[in-house]
């Protein structure tokens, strides 16, 4: 089916809906700039000096790279936090955000991404659930006192060629120790998820309060299918965008095989929202 049609198809389950959830996996950040982390390649040509050293995205988003090589882990996690704090999400966030207020829809965000651009653009804070955590704040390595605290006074200077934190590194106020971000990493037993547990909380109880529930789900794959799980065992109508793995075993899919920015301008025109 063409997308012109799919995008009607989508505009019109929209119009019916009681509520619409948002779901974005790390696709959804490419149209705004944002690496392509699918595959070591892709990784690899965002970030060159991790390649010399043979490490890929699951082994240097480890945390153990925090004790036994800060200046690496936060060489990495320093250039993605000055990245994501620099790049502005694309036109598609804000259209998103303007079916939800000219349509009168109540909505909620669910997003494997930690970059923080749902807030950025003008999504209610207490309408994101962050299911792996935020960029934009900090925990202790050690997770020592239970505290989470925001980044925003906190600046990482990098040395990009060498993937390598140079200069004072983010600390502990409790201990003194290595911070590290707010992030569920691989083989991550120090995550301090309470923040995320509080989201999931109000986003559950947002669940269970809507009747005819529709999900736009964009850029979510099928490597870490977190987000995309979520769209799939929902009642409703599933509306998925993703340019490579857009099939769907979902009753009432709707799968539009495009890139998110195009999607969904393609059905907020038929929503008439430009």
């Amino acid at each position: 089916m063409e997308l012109t049609e799919l995008a009607t198809q989508a505009a019109s389950a929209i119009r019916r809906a009681d509520g619409l959830l948002i779901t974005g996996g790390a696709g959804m950040g490419v149209d705004s700039g944002l690496p392509d982390f699918r595959g070591n390649e892709g990784f690899w040509r965002a970030y060159p000096a991790l390649a010399e050293a043979g490490l890929s995205f699951v082994e240097i988003a480890d945390p153990e790279h925090f004790h036994s090589y800060p200046e690496r882990a936060w060489g990495f996690y320093g250039h993605r936090l000055n990245l994501y704090r620099r790049v502005q999400p694309h036109a598609g966030f804000q259209l998103l955000l303007a079916i939800t207020e000219k349509l009168q829809k109540d909505y909620f965000v669910f997003t494997s991404n930690v970059d923080g651009h749902y807030a950025k653009a003008g999504f209610d804070p207490e309408r994101i659930f962050e299911c792996h955590g935020s960029i934009h704040h900090f925990q202790c390595a050690e997770d020592c006192a239970s505290n989470i605290w925001q980044a925003d006074n906190h600046t990482v200077e990098v040395d990009e060629q060498r993937c390598l934190a140079i200069g004072a590194m983010p600390r502990c106020s409790d201990c003194g120790g290595v911070a590290r971000p707010n992030i569920l990493m691989f083989g991550d037993w120090h995550w301090n998820a309470r923040r995320a547990e509080m989201q999931q909380a109000r986003y559950e109880n947002w669940l269970r309060g809507i009747g005819n529930l529709v999900t736009i789900e964009c850029g979510a794959g099928t490597a870490i299918p977190t987000v995309r799980n979520q769209g799939e065992y929902l009642d409703g109508t599933l509306i998925r965008i993703n340019p490579r793995e857009s099939q769907s075993t979902h009753p009432n899919a709707i799968c539009m095989a495009a890139g998110a920015r195009e999607a969904i301008s393609r059905i907020a025109a038929k929503l008439g929202i430009e």
